[in-house]
């Protein structure tokens, strides 16, 4: 190629990145002034039906020690919106009230579902009359409880964790049916709804950080089950929340299995959600996955907007997608997928997500530490996490196995390979004893 092709065809390679960051930039210019229009919008017609405003992050007030105490992300208040300054100007605030007019209160906690959020029994399930509620999740119980085995509590148990808009199903469907006969007669196989997802608790007054998963994952499994030692097996979202566990019980896990972890880097600090969140969903308008990621991850009141035509109406999507495919049961993803409130999905990313970026290094020392065996699987065409951060996580625990999966990405890291999967994980376990 001749020196004045090559030099063409780096001008047209410069000339397009320019153009793809012009569009990159009105695009989302345009969703800037749509999020602080439905800003209004939400809070005029929260206010309406419901006597008060929803709280929103748009202009709640930075306050370090707050964040601290409550576990919450820098990521929520510090997300760049020019509009915002609008807002400010024209004096309109979107304060967290406490009213007790049309709530529904039980335990003390407001229960009342929101009117964007779906109210149908499946969805509303999880309340009850005292108050007292807990996760849901599945055991499939050892086969060994013959006549000599009664009373006898299993050899092993396992926890596994879904990820992000997801279902203990994400398991239960895929890996549960696969091990093999030692793990069937002798484990006890725990899958959990995470808090805010599938069929678990969804309160509106809860920020879902890091913290308040854990408890509720103590508080529903651990301590009603009496786990004095347990494996972890997590899947994306789920990961941090499983070193969350592991760093408070070191001397009780005996393996964490992390699979297509969230996006790391080693940082501390607020700076580390910031981080975590530019690395997760930086705004891009290709491919539509990294789209996607950034338009629900930054714009809080365009993602309700989505959850109000998608989630609040799953049942008739559901019907259509039935009649459209001539099936009378749908792939259990497409029924996860709407199994959650706006509030659960957009706090859980932001304050567990990118929130959870800044413990990461203190739990990983930890879990290194106390010996914990650690155990990485990741596709090396992860579009979500980038490979990178599987080296990073490496050397902050020297000890980790790293696994890269040829061809496979955020979700064809177990799908498709389910049998593979499972006996990586059996040998996990085994050399854990």
């Amino acid at each position: 190629m001749s020196p004045a092709a090559v030099s063409l065809q780096k001008w047209l390679s410069n000339a397009a990145q320019v153009l793809n960051s012009i569009i990159c930039f009105v695009v989302f210019l345009v969703f800037d002034l749509l999020d602080a229009i439905f800003c209004v919008i939400f809070r005029f017609l929260d206010e309406y039906i419901e006597g008060e405003a929803s709280p929103c992050c748009c202009r709640k007030e930075k306050n370090v020690k707050e964040d601290e105490d409550y576990g919450l992300s820098e990521s929520l208040n510090e997300r760049k919106n020019i509009f915002r300054e609008m807002t400010r100007f024209l004096k309109i605030r979107c304060k967290k009230e406490d009213s007790n007019e049309e709530c529904e209160k039980i335990g003390g906690r407001l229960m009342k579902k929101s009117w964007s959020d779906c109210g149908c029994e499946s969805c509303l399930s999880w309340m009850n009359d005292d108050g007292d509620y807990r996760l849901h999740f599945v055991v499939k119980e050892p086969l060994n409880d013959g006549e000599n085995c009664r009373g006898r509590r299993p050899s092993e148990n396992v926890i596994f964790l879904h990820g992000f808009i997801c279902s203990c199903s994400f398991w239960t469907e895929t890996v549960f049916p696969c091990f093999s006969e030692k793990v069937n007669q002798d484990y006890r196989l725990i899958a959990i709804d995470l808090l805010g997802f599938g069929k678990s608790p969804k309160p509106r007054d809860c920020m879902y950080t890091l913290k308040e998963h854990v408890e509720m994952i103590e508080k529903s499994v651990i301590q009603p089950l009496k786990l004095d030692t347990f494996h972890l097996v997590a899947h994306s979202m789920g990961c941090i929340i499983a070193l969350a566990i592991a760093a408070k019980y070191p001397t009780c896990v005996k393996s964490i299995t992390l699979v297509a972890p969230q996006p790391y880097s080693p940082s501390e600090g607020n700076d580390a959600c910031l981080k975590a969140l530019a690395n997760m969903a930086g705004k891009k308008l290709w491919p539509p996955l990294a789209f996607g990621s950034s338009f629900m991850s930054w714009y809080e009141h365009l993602g309700r907007c989505i959850c109000f035509l998608y989630c609040r109406n799953h049942r008739i999507w559901e019907s259509i997608l039935k009649f459209i495919t001539l099936k009378r049961e749908l792939h259990f993803l497409i029924i996860d997928l709407p199994r959650h409130t706006h509030h659960s999905a957009w706090s859980s990313m932001h304050n567990v997500i990118c929130g959870g970026a800044k413990f990461m290094d203190t739990y990983l020392r930890i879990s290194t530490e106390a010996g914990v065996i650690i155990n990485i699987i990741q596709g090396n065409k992860d579009e979500v996490v980038p490979i990178e951060c599987c080296i990073n996580l490496k050397k902050k625990a020297p000890n980790a196995e790293i696994n890269i999966i040829p061809n496979a990405n955020h979700k064809t890291v177990l799908f498709g390979r389910e049998k593979e999967f499972a006996n990586s994980l059996e040998h996990t376990w085994a050399s854990s004893s």
